[in-house]
């Protein structure tokens, strides 16, 4: 599976669970950590872990290896490790003070647009 395959799950599997602001950064040249920077927000501690826990099985059910999962108990800010993707999923009030697509600001965005609407 590639890693614009694994980003395709990803996204598909948080805008199941009515993620908000999906953003895809293409992190080639730019970062040795993954190919793909996924990151998106729930408006509620519950919502952030019903996305992070549908990423995470849907992964799975693919056969893919989820590396690492951080924050998934206290819902601010999870990270989740698929190896060429790396997904955030923010709290609504954490993500403009992290702000990552400012800080990876250099790096394109993917459009996901026609991989969600399938």
């Amino acid at each position: 599976m590639t890693g614009r395959d694994i980003l395709t799950t990803v996204a598909k599997a948080a805008d199941s669970k009515r993620a908000e602001d999906i953003i895809a950064l293409n992190m080639n040249g730019i970062s040795l950590i993954a190919d793909y920077f996924f990151i998106c927000h729930g408006n509620s501690d519950k919502q952030v872990q019903a996305i992070a826990r549908e990423i995470k099985e849907q992964a799975e059910e693919k056969g893919l290896n989820v590396k690492r999962l951080e924050g998934f108990d206290e819902a601010r800010w999870v990270l989740i490790d698929l190896g060429d993707v790396v997904a955030h999923v923010f709290h609504k009030d954490e993500r403009g003070y992290y702000n990552l697509e400012r800080l990876w600001g250099d790096a394109p965005t993917e459009d996901l647009v026609s991989e969600l609407e399938q």
